[in-house]
């Protein structure tokens, strides 16, 4: 079982101050990974439903610091050697895709190849008006740009002409040091999310932690996967770990085929990263 925290990149201040020797920790910890989460505005008061919650709303204020996921990486990966760099995720939708392509591969690129890029289609309409992209579609935009920046990706001349791009005759380098690209994970737990999965991606990053949940779904991607005819065992399986409330999950997890544990700092009781990083591996035995 894979081993990461999450997240790395929201809180304040301290937040950004303490960073790199967080990760640093981690890293000399044994820890597999560290995954960021994105908005890149939390609204005053939004209509839109937060799906993990039942209150329906984030558990962070609109000045809640959101450091960039990809420059938070980018800031870690340069004083680090082996620890794996992951979005857990980024709203694919309603980026400029071409620009995400150049920062992923530069990223990757410059981390050594240690990018592994948590995807998804969001929930929080204000956002999508905020960044100039409609909210509608975008399942729809997110397979598009998918596909498209894949080419991108590849090196080659790139032509790809849909309902939400025109791209014609160029390349865009560098290309991402791993092949073909950065594994892919797709979070979301609607089936429409496991059939991307199976179809377009490495893996799949499940925000319930919740064992019952986790069982149906992993079921439903076996399907999904026996239907198409891949390996259910190609599909790289993470989930979101709250330590505190499941403290004897890993054999659980393991049970259900799940490859990663990413675990939530803020579940584990310490306030202290670096203490609660020391608590995960000592729970993770590793």
């Amino acid at each position: 079982m894979k081993i990461g925290i999450v997240s790395i990149n929201v809180g304040g201040p301290a937040t950004a101050e303490k960073m790199v020797e967080v990760v640093q920790h981690a890293e000399a910890a044994g820890i597999e990974s560290v995954w960021t989460f994105e908005h890149v505005i939390v609204p005053t008061d939004y209509d839109s439903k937060y799906p993990y919650a039942a209150s329906g709303k984030m558990g962070i204020p609109p000045e809640g610091w959101f450091i960039d996921p990809l420059i938070s990486l980018a800031h870690v990966a340069a004083a680090t050697k082996t620890i794996r760099l992951g979005t857990g995720v980024n709203i694919f939708p309603q980026t400029n895709p071409l620009l995400f392509a150049k920062q992923t591969a530069s990223l990757d690129a410059l981390s050594g190849g240690r990018l592994t890029l948590g995807l998804g289609i969001g929930w929080l309409a204000e956002e999508y008006q905020a960044m100039g992209t409609p909210f509608e579609r975008r399942g729809a935009r997110f397979d598009d740009y998918l596909e498209a920046v894949k080419k991108v990706w590849s090196g080659d001349v790139v032509e790809h002409e849909s309902e939400f791009l025109s791209w014609h005759s160029f390349k865009s380098y560098p290309t991402p040091a791993q092949k073909p690209h950065p594994p892919i994970l797709i979070g979301g737990v609607t089936k429409k999310t496991l059939e991307r999965v199976v179809n377009a991606a490495q893996g799949w990053y499940a925000p319930s932690d919740s064992p019952g949940e986790l069982a149906e779904r992993i079921g439903e991607l076996k399907e999904i996967a026996a239907r198409a005819g891949r390996p259910f065992d190609e599909i790289d399986v993470t989930v979101n770990w709250r330590l505190a409330k499941r403290p004897d999950a890993l054999t659980e997890y393991e049970d259900l085929g799940i490859n990663r544990a990413v675990v939530l700092l803020g579940s584990t009781g310490e306030s202290d990263p670096k203490k609660a990083i020391d608590l995960i591996a000592s729970r993770a035995r590793l």
